[in-house]
């Protein structure tokens, strides 16, 4: 008995140690810590943590080291972050759509309710506070640009329409993001939809 325990608490140690390696606002869920133990010896870890209120229980299986502000308290990752530990695991990718897309280029300051991630592992559905995280699966073809910032330009402009994509957004993009980055997307020009080759080169030109 004395041996099993001495063993869960070593395996509470490096745990915890790896957990605030990652820094506060880190995501992670029970199989990135198997090096460490067994499945079960990291669940009861991961539970005595959350009670201990050190780390927090955000879903089934999904966990964080809480961020805190000093007015707000605990901070919510972002579902970006979320996202990512959903998919890294199986090593698949996403790519942000919609609203959320538009807000993180700042071209939006909705911040969405329901933020769906373009995926080309499995579907998932995760709600978190009062946001529902959505993973849907598509195609290879969707996924060519996933995680480039021409991934996330075709997404957010697509949400905004055509007639919506004024001077101003465009002079927004070109303040905000450098110039090399921008020039970067004339090498993914050819899986944008052709209605946005001209804003792609706009956005190419030095402000």
């Amino acid at each position: 008995m004395k041996r099993n325990q001495k063993k869960i608490n070593s395996i509470d140690h490096q745990i915890l140690k790896a957990i605030a390696s990652l820094g506060q606002g880190a995501v992670f869920v029970p199989t990135d810590f198997l090096r460490f133990g067994s499945r079960q010896a990291i669940d009861i870890t991961l539970h005595r943590l959350v009670r201990k209120g050190t780390i927090r229980r955000l879903a089934r299986g999904i966990y964080d080291f809480p961020k805190q502000h000093p007015t707000l308290g605990k901070l919510l990752p972002s579902p970006e972050k979320i996202s990512e530990v959903l998919v890294g695991r199986d090593g698949t990718r996403i790519q942000p759509t919609g609203a959320y897309a538009a807000n993180i280029l700042g071209l939006s300051e909705q911040v969405p309710a329901k933020v769906v991630f373009l995926t080309d592992g499995p579907s998932r559905i995760v709600k978190i506070g009062m946001t529902t995280i959505q993973l849907r699966r598509t195609t290879p073809k969707n996924m060519a640009i996933a995680g480039r910032l021409s991934g996330l330009l075709v997404q957010a402009l697509r949400e905004l329409g055509k007639e919506h994509i004024t001077s101003e957004r465009i002079e927004h993009l070109k303040r905000t993001i450098p110039l090399k980055a921008r020039q970067e997307l004339l090498k993914d020009i050819r899986f944008a939809p052709e209605w946005m080759h001209s804003i792609f080169k706009d956005l190419a030109e030095e402000a």
